[in-house]
């Protein structure tokens, strides 16, 4: 049970105190009742409730698969820059951020959402989630960098070593400029590009294509997003989501 005026607040129907001011102008109806009061208490679950004539649902967490352009920010908000949440016109919630980020120059799956929980799970070290990446290289990608990435890659300097976990490296096509697809359990700063340069190479443009049971969708342009089905929320969570609201085993 929560307050009338943070159920509407948190579904984007204006600020806490907008909201108030629409419950006390009798606006808003529960249950088919019209209610004043922005203390009463909402089932968010079974409650049906009205702004005028609309139905407004209440979702305690959202997420959005975004494909991100290249030139927008991984940031929930920035003076200067675009960011992946000014992305999301359609957002409802204010309380959005983007799980993991991705370089400023790079494309592909980002998660939107407002769910601490999964951000972690997918996030944290320790859950060494797969991440895989489509790249094109500079330089002819060979069978002993694939060698290589799959032993670990030393990514620091003489002074400061950092070693990455193993990794798997595909080789699509070799040449001057190769293709490939790389799946890391990390994302360490500038890694993909980090552990080509280790290895006297450059990358000139690369694309997050999945992350843990989430796979991009084909049909997405850069820049644009839609919800996650009930599908691809189970492959994350590995079990129902609205059987307690979250998952109890993700990825």
């Amino acid at each position: 049970m929560i307050r009338l005026d943070k159920y509407l607040a948190d579904m984007g129907i204006g600020t806490r105190q907008e909201v108030k001011k629409h419950i006390r102008q009798g606006k808003v109806k529960v249950d088919a009742a019209v209610v004043k009061s922005p203390e009463y208490k909402v089932n968010e679950k079974e409650s049906t409730v009205l702004y005028g004539d609309s139905p407004v649902r209440y979702e305690a967490f959202v997420y959005y698969m975004l494909n991100k352009p290249a030139g927008v920010i991984s940031a929930t908000e920035d003076r200067r820059e675009k960011t992946v949440v000014d992305l999301i016109k359609t957002k409802e919630r204010k309380d959005l951020f983007p799980a993991g980020r991705l370089d400023k120059d790079t494309e592909g799956l980002l998660l939107i959402t407002n769910d601490g929980k999964l951000a972690h799970s997918l996030l944290s070290p320790k859950k060494h989630v797969d991440k895989t990446y489509y790249a094109r290289v500079k330089g002819i990608v060979t069978e002993e960098d694939a060698r290589a990435f799959a032993e670990g890659i030393d990514i620091g300097t003489s002074a400061l070593p950092e070693w990455t976990r193993p990794a798997v490296l595909e080789i699509i096509s070799s040449g001057q400029e190769s293709a490939v697809r790389l799946t890391i359990q990390e994302g360490k700063f500038h890694q993909v590009k980090r552990m080509f340069l280790a290895r006297g190479k450059e990358v000139v443009y690369l694309k997050r294509e999945r992350m843990g049971g989430l796979v991009l969708d084909s049909s997405l342009k850069p820049g644009e997003y839609r919800k996650l089905t009930d599908e691809e929320l189970r492959n994350i969570y590995g079990t129902d989501r609205h059987a307690e609201g979250h998952g109890s085993d993700y990825i």
